[in-house]
């Protein structure tokens, strides 16, 4: 991270925790909802099938930069799905670094060439060894793998939605995060229980394994893009939500915090481990503040 963006977050963060300021820092435009998956655990994809235009995405971007937002995620559906003419997702990101935001992100299932080094992480989804991956998500395991041992950049954070078929897999991603080249860091959440998918959620006694499993594998030396101080309120879900530092995007339509507002009583059952750490770190959590400085200088 360049000294000037830490000095502008360390500057946002001062103003948050003492002034209790609302404002958002982090935002995420959803460029399309179409994927080429139907993973078993999620909600959101292919409900329209759209890909937003360029010069929608271009205004939401400056809305977003004008609230303040300085770090910036692409997201989907199928993020590399996206392209309008000849432009791709590649000039989405170097816009946005254009006009102004310090940090720039891409969501990904991992099945299309990893050739983007112009974003500051590629986060993408591996969910489980071969088996239990592949059971989630369909035969990409891998592809996934192919992709990232041929990406262009060591910008790949693995990104791990837990849940009651991949519970047991922690290692494993972990153990990938760490050998796998071109790989940084490696990033999880709880399964968040939309409607539709409440069967794969976790028992809070389920949660306090996974955390001593990502804790064990930390100090095992396993790059994790995460919080432990921020553990024990995510296993109780005693965290406050929603997380007024971020907001989503989507087809005009702006969220607080995530498309997952809208679906009533799902906030008290978030599974986002960076909802936890944000909304702990701009309450001011001592904890949380030293890790997170010491966790982001590290692998952004």
């Amino acid at each position: 991270m360049k000294p000037s963006s830490f000095l502008y977050f360390a500057a946002f963060g001062v103003k948050a925790i003492l002034f209790r300021r609302k404002a958002p820092i982090l935002g995420t435009i959803i460029v399309t909802d179409k994927c080429n998956l139907h993973c078993k655990h999620c909600s959101v994809n292919n409900i329209t099938a759209v890909i937003h235009p360029y010069e929608q995405i271009r205004q939401e971007m400056r809305q977003l930069y004008h609230m303040g937002v300085r770090i910036l995620f692409f997201c989907g559906g199928e993020t590399f799905l996206w392209r309008d003419g000849r432009r791709t997702l590649r000039d989405l990101v170097t816009e946005a670094k254009a006009m102004g935001f310090l940090i720039v992100n891409v969501v990904t299932n991992g099945t299309f060439p990893m050739d983007l080094p112009e974003a500051d992480l590629i986060l993408l989804s591996l969910d489980g060894d071969r088996q239990h991956h592949n059971e989630i998500r369909g035969d990409t395991y891998d592809s996934i793998m192919k992709n990232i041992r041929g990406a262009t950049a060591d910008n790949i954070c693995l990104y791990m939605a837990i849940n009651q078929i991949n519970k047991d897999c922690i290692r494993d991603v972990c153990l990938t995060a760490r050998d796998a080249k071109h790989v940084r860091a490696v990033s999880f959440n709880f399964h968040t229980p939309y409607p539709d998918t409440a069967e794969l959620s976790l028992s809070r006694e389920e949660k306090a394994r996974c955390c001593e499993t990502i804790g064990q594998m930390m100090k095992e030396g396993a790059p994790v893009f995460n919080l432990k101080s921020a553990f024990p309120y995510l296993i109780e879900n005693r965290f406050p939500t929603p997380c007024h530092q971020c907001v989503v995007m989507e087809n005009g339509t702006l969220s607080t915090c995530g498309r997952c507002i809208h679906v009533p009583g799902l906030c008290d059952q978030c599974g986002y481990f960076f909802v936890a750490e944000y909304t702990l770190l701009f309450r001011g959590n001592p904890k949380i503040i030293l890790e997170m400085l010491q966790t982001y200088l590290k692998y952004i």
